[in-house]
């Protein structure tokens, strides 16, 4: 089985290209800084640096909705391959081929981060109205049936 569940923030905005043909698709690239949780050999480095590719609906979400400094979860598989390089030289690749993506933050927590990771805040967002706690309202007399109380 070859699954892979990461958290980490964006180490840049993600670069998005558009395959060429009739049907172009959406083929998103970005770098997650994923934390450790322990220091090696008294190692300085205290994350890691690991490359993931979007394709198609997801590549065009993380267009939309990326940004540096964003906190994300990322599920996938590792996909390796190798290419030659200008000089002839063979180059090995290591990537997170994207299977899901969502955020690990809330808007607020992100734009509170916002300052750390760009060059200028990021806009005020605007006030919505109608918008509730969050919660969906729960009709009465269905309590005997949840599984919790």
């Amino acid at each position: 089985m070859n699954k892979v569940i990461l958290m980490g923030r964006l180490t840049r905005d993600p670069e998005v290209r558009y395959s060429q043909g009739e049907s172009s698709t959406a083929v998103a690239r970005y770098t997650l800084a994923v934390d450790r949780r322990f220091k090696r050999n008294n190692d300085d480095q205290t994350a890691d640096f690991i490359g993931c590719v979007a394709f198609g609906r997801s590549a065009e979400f993380a267009e939309k909705y990326f940004r540096q400094g964003l906190k994300v979860v990322v599920t996938g598989r590792i996909q390796t391959g190798s290419y030659t390089n200008r000089d002839g030289q063979k180059v090995y690749t290591t990537d997170v081929v994207v299977e899901d993506q969502e955020f690990a933050e809330s808007k607020a927590a992100s734009d509170a981060n916002a300052g750390r990771y760009q060059a200028a805040p990021a806009p005020a967002p605007a006030p919505m109205s109608d918008v509730g706690d969050g919660f969906m309202n729960i009709p009465d007399g269905i309590d005997e049936e949840l599984p919790f109380n």
